[in-house]
């Protein structure tokens, strides 16, 4: 594993997610509470995610090879797709588990010592989630911030979990326990589907962001003021990777020379502004009207 793998990210999710299974499992035991439970069952998917995540960075991670000679990058969407499935899995878990506490309403006990154990566990996510958030946003890895927004959903079930138990302490009623747990499952439903159009996306070539289509036709619009011009950007995203493809239109009396020398400056130019990014020229004559018939390719 060399120094930039992001594996060892996905170890650590893989370590949060032992620790907090332990830790809930005994808040569990401690109290009796459904919203425990579910909470623990939660980080058993969260364990789940981070090895699927950790045996998709090891695949995205492998070089171009002559089955796969555009890498293995997308083997990241898998893993984000998977997660954004587990954590609507969780929900309706989570709501199942509530609804039948709703029919069998059981007393809580040992709410105290539950509610530290769980507090532990809580922490210990939140801090894991924002290195993985911070990592994936920084290293451009739609699984790291999968698995990052996976242990925030566990973060947000234990506030939840927590606020009910308090609510139970505090007036002894104990559907608040099933009803907050309702309540959390619902929100968490959101980011389990904004995974899974993200993971499609990325899997179907969807083109690059805004963001970054203004930065490349930034990049270009410099050369344009150099008698030049462009037609047929298409982009995409793999993963990591950026992948952007324009035809460069260059006066017809240029030598090859000159015109493999200007596609090498604008490549160089667009991975200067993209991260990443992999970037195919192709060159036609200005004045030909040829070179216009694919027009239609114009892409974002």
């Amino acid at each position: 594993m060399n120094g930039d793998s992001l594996q060892r990210y996905a170890w650590l999710s893989i370590a949060a997610a032992v620790a907090t299974i332990a830790l809930k499992g005994i808040a569990w035991r401690l109290t009796g509470s459904v919203g425990l439970l579910s909470d623990a069952v939660e980080s058993l998917v969260n364990l789940a995610g981070a090895v699927m995540a950790l045996a998709m960075l090891s695949i995205a991670e492998r070089p171009a090879d002559e089955d796969h000679a555009f890498g293995h990058s997308k083997a990241e969407y898998f893993a984000s797709a998977f997660e954004g499935a587990l954590i609507l899995i969780a929900a309706a878990g989570i709501a199942f588990a509530a609804l039948d506490r709703f029919v069998h309403p059981e007393p809580l006990e040992r709410i105290g010592a539950g509610v530290a154990v769980s507090v532990i566990a809580s922490a210990i996510n939140f801090g894991v989630a924002r290195v993985l958030l911070s990592a994936g946003r920084r290293f451009l890895s739609i699984t790291l911030e999968a698995d990052a927004h996976h242990l925030m959903t566990d973060v947000w079930t234990s506030a939840g979990v927590l606020v009910a138990l308090g609510a139970v302490a505090a007036t002894g009623w104990n559907w608040f326990d099933p009803a907050i747990a309702i309540v959390v499952a619902a929100n968490i439903v959101w980011t389990g589907v904004k995974l899974l159009r993200r993971s499609g996306a990325g899997l179907m070539d969807a083109a690059l962001t805004d963001e970054e289509h203004r930065v490349t036709i930034a990049v270009l619009n410099g050369y344009r003021a150099r008698g030049l011009d462009f037609h047929a950007l298409r982009t995409r995203r793999a993963g990591r990777r950026a992948f952007v493809s324009v035809h460069v239109l260059v006066p017809g009396v240029w030598t090859v020379a000159q015109a493999h020398e200007l596609c090498e400056e604008i490549e160089a130019d667009i991975r200067g502004a993209l991260p990443q990014a992999t970037v195919f020229t192709h060159v036609e004559p200005l004045e030909d009207p040829v070179s216009w018939h694919d027009i239609d390719l114009d892409r974002r």
